[in-house]
């Protein structure tokens, strides 16, 4: 099967407040961002043409670029509308959209404080994934090589492009393996995330998550714990070690592009996908299509 580069596609994306056909949105190779990782993105999903808490993921795009010494020039305002005007302009009433900012290319060098600092937003076609059969197999995930870093040494609560490289990097090595994904423990060898997702298990009723100090709390996982919440489901976010894993009986991730996604293996530790997953990736299918839930 070829793949369409996402460089060579029919559409707009909106650059620096403008609209521009997607082909001429291009930076330079020497652009600070692509050299030094000086950039921060967000991924988001449209439903039916709205965007899912698009004004969380406004206020987490510019704190992000804060905790990298720069600042979007634009207002929460101002990015809510240009993501919303691109979903509308492509025709993409479910689509993955992605906003990114990044260090231009006036200096080239560790230090780059004049850098002029430029946004993109574009969005592609993704449907939305929440066939219950399908999901309810579960994905099989495997322990990545790579650890989550220290907060003390990355700036963690950031949606930084260069905190990515290690999971590119373990994703890979687990897809080559068969797996759909990798659990990356943290510094310290605990339970923390998977390369682009959170982590959550189930025991006696209860959900287990991991705390999010060393790595993103996601808009969705957010979003799965106040549903969980609303069912009077205990939820109990604490340290989880490796050892754990065998004591529990589902696991699912989530994420913008995983939804609520089940998990059925982590390496050598079996999970069977039950009804806690299976209502919560209801309940999360019901409530980002606020208006068909009300219908």
């Amino acid at each position: 099967m070829s793949l369409i580069p996402f460089d060579d596609r029919d559409g707009y994306i909106w650059m620096d407040g403008q609209i521009l056909p997607w082909r001429d949105a291009k930076v330079h190779v020497l652009t600070h961002g692509l050299h030094y990782g000086s950039s921060v993105f967000e991924g988001e999903r449209a439903y039916g043409g709205v965007i899912f808490k698009s004004t969380e993921h406004s206020q987490r795009f510019r704190e992000s670029a804060e905790l990298l010494d720069f600042e979007i020039p634009y207002s929460v305002a101002e990015l809510d509308r240009a993501k919303a005007l691109v979903v509308e302009k492509n025709g993409q009433p479910d689509a993955y959209v992605r906003p990114v900012a990044w260090r231009g290319s006036e200096m080239m060098a560790v230090a780059a404080q004049q850098n002029k600092i430029h946004v993109a937003i574009a969005s592609w076609v993704w449907p939305s994934m929440f066939d219950i059969a399908t999901k309810m197999k579960g994905i099989r995930l495997d322990i990545a090589q790579y650890r989550r870093p220290d907060p003390a040494t990355a700036p963690s609560k950031s949606k930084a492009a260069g905190l990515y490289m290690i999971c590119t990097i373990s994703k890979h090595q687990a897809e080559k393996k068969g797996y759909a994904d990798a659990l990356m423990y943290d510094w310290q060898g605990r339970v923390a995330e998977c390369t682009g997702a959170n982590v959550f298990f189930t025991r006696d009723g209860a959900v287990h998550t991991p705390i999010a100090d060393c790595f993103l709390d996601g808009i969705t996982r957010k979003t799965v714990i106040e549903l969980a919440k609303r069912r009077g489901m205990d939820v109990i976010e604490r340290r989880i070690m490796p050892d754990e894993l065998a004591t529990f009986n589902e696991c699912f991730i989530t994420g913008t592009a995983a939804e609520v996604t089940p998990v059925s293996e982590i390496g050598p530790y079996k999970f069977t996908p039950g009804n806690i997953s299976r209502t919560l990736i209801e309940d999360y299918s019901a409530e980002v299509r606020p208006k068909a839930k009300a219908a």
